[in-house]
């Protein structure tokens, strides 16, 4: 009994990863892979051809442009699904899905999916996501667009599935130039993107310029509604100057002449570092929109960034290189956890990484973030695996105390089986004061997504998506109106109490 015990642990162990998506493997799909820089048009020219197809799909590695791409073809007078985490708008009649990359089915087979960004596989916490899509999206034809860091790695993955792949190459359509002097911020002209690394450094940058400009701001923690809205009143000329963290870098298409890099280090989770080249060529690309400006220019604030910039420049792109991430599923979770008699979502993970071997240019990875959930998951009693699973996906930021006990209470909801209505945890005043304040905003906006999230996966518990929606659309207006004011320091602030705008709810109404 014991060897045949381990011998189904050995098989449990040995994956052969496209085996896992069978509907796939019966397809004989084509590959093609549209490979250029930023403003080539290759995203441009594979949604031609997804509106040209009978049935389609559309994978996207943001919300924001999953509901761009939704809304391309409806304007094309196709009828067409949104399905997100947070959001799914359905069309029984409709011939297209646009999905968060993360959303896919894997049961839908339709005759042409795009899969963007590509290059997206070799990131820490979702390239999971862009390798499952890649071997496993049911589609008789795929494209994939990317940045030309992938094109080995796209290789080497159609050589693993033995299926045909065509690369189609684009060039840039306009110059890009890296500037021979810095540029001093009393001397910007319009049509600038500022970037810096931090949503303190970029609120700080707004502060000191809006005196003298109009002012755009894009930074990770704001929702796509308000990024959306930012770069909408810098399209339309509303606003002169642009200040945004790296969240540009993808798929934001903005009329951008110059784009001007505030400072080249940045913190990447363990350390400040400086900026490298393929992070470089991925925001520089944004300047020069095609359409707008006839040339693009990249440069800097300081001597130091620039000097720094010049010296990366003209470094080769880094190529991206196997072995590519894969994530635990949900069956393997299953068979490992009898295996090793654990429910334990921590001890689990551990035995996946260390003992999980798979067939081709693949590697057994855990994500931080489940790492972190799986934490908290486990020191919860009556929690079931599959559902530890799933919370452990959730999209939690660990640093928001709002978050972090919402979060809580709606794993109790999720053991005791009992239906959580959506509270909000603040109370709005008329405008925001400090920096802090916005802050506050922005992560009950998290709160909701955290919600609406739970409520597509438990939609009988979480029921109250409607009205969830409706506040989050009441709190994002409040920001967009914050980010247009004269936001201070909470430093410069701290003799007022915050506790006074924004009372806190009791923790029971989560």
């Amino acid at each position: 009994m014991k060897d045949i015990l381990q011998k189904q642990l050995q098989n449990l162990l040995n994956c052969d990863l496209k085996s896992q998506f069978p509907l796939a493997r019966s397809l004989n799909r084509k590959l093609k892979f549209f490979v250029g820089p930023t403003n080539s048009g290759k995203t441009y020219s594979a949604m031609q051809k997804l509106k040209q197809s009978n049935s389609g799909l559309y994978l996207a590695p943001l919300r924001l442009l999953a509901l761009e791409g939704y809304e391309d073809l409806k304007s094309s007078n196709l009828e067409a699904s949104l399905i997100t985490g947070e959001e799914q708008i359905f069309d029984e009649d409709a011939s297209h899905v646009c999905s968060t990359i993360e959303m896919i089915d894997f049961d839908l087979d339709v005759d042409l999916a795009i899969i963007d960004e590509v290059q997206m596989l070799d990131d820490d916490e979702r390239g999971w996501a862009w390798v499952n899509a890649i071997i496993g999206c049911p589609a008789k034809q795929i494209i994939m667009t990317g940045s030309v860091n992938a094109l080995d790695a796209v290789k080497k993955l159609a050589q693993y599935l033995d299926e045909d792949l065509e690369i189609v190459k684009f060039k840039r359509k306009n110059e890009l130039h890296l500037m021979e002097k810095h540029t001093l911020l009393k001397e910007l002209e319009p049509q600038t993107a500022l970037i810096a690394f931090s949503r303190n450094d970029v609120l700080k940058l707004k502060q000191k310029l809006q005196k003298y400009h109009k002012v755009s701001v894009i930074y990770g923690n704001l929702s796509p509604e308000v990024r959306r809205d930012e770069a909408r009143r810098f399209r339309e000329k509303q606003s002169d100057i642009l200040i945004a963290t790296d969240a540009i870098a993808m798929g934001l298409n903005l009329p951008i002449k110059t784009i001007l890099f505030t400072n080249h280090k940045k913190f990447d989770g363990i350390s400040k570092r400086g900026i490298n080249v393929n992070e470089i060529v991925q925001i520089a690309g944004r300047a020069g929109r095609y359409g707008h400006h006839e040339e693009g220019f990249i440069g800097a604030t300081s001597r130091e960034t620039l000097k720094h910039l010049h010296k990366e420049y003209i470094k080769p792109v880094k190529t991206i290189k196997p072995p590519f991430k894969v994530k635990i599923s949900a069956q393997q979770l299953e068979g490992l956890s009898a295996h090793i008699k654990t429910k334990s979502l921590q001890k689990i993970l551990k035995f996946f990484l260390d003992n999980m071997y798979f067939d081709g240019p693949f590697i057994a990875s855990n994500i931080g973030s489940m790492l972190t959930t799986s934490k908290i998951l486990d020191q919860k009693n009556n929690l079931k695996l599959e559902d530890k699973y799933m919370l452990s996906q959730a999209p939690v930021t660990v640093k928001s105390p709002i978050i972090l006990q919402a979060y809580d209470a709606y794993i109790a909801a999720v053991i005791k089986n009992k239906v959580v209505r959506y509270k909000p945890s603040i109370t709005l005043p008329k405008k925001a004061i400090t920096q802090r304040d916005l802050l506050l905003v922005e992560d009950e906006v998290k709160k909701i997504s955290l919600y609406l999230w739970l409520s597509y996966k438990f939609p009988k518990l979480f029921p109250d998506s409607v009205k969830a929606s409706i506040s989050r659309a009441s709190f994002n207006s409040f920001i967009e109106k914050s980010l247009k004011l004269n936001l201070k320091d909470e430093r410069e602030n701290n003799n007022k109490k915050f506790s006074n705008k924004f009372p806190p709810r009791r923790r029971k109404r989560f």
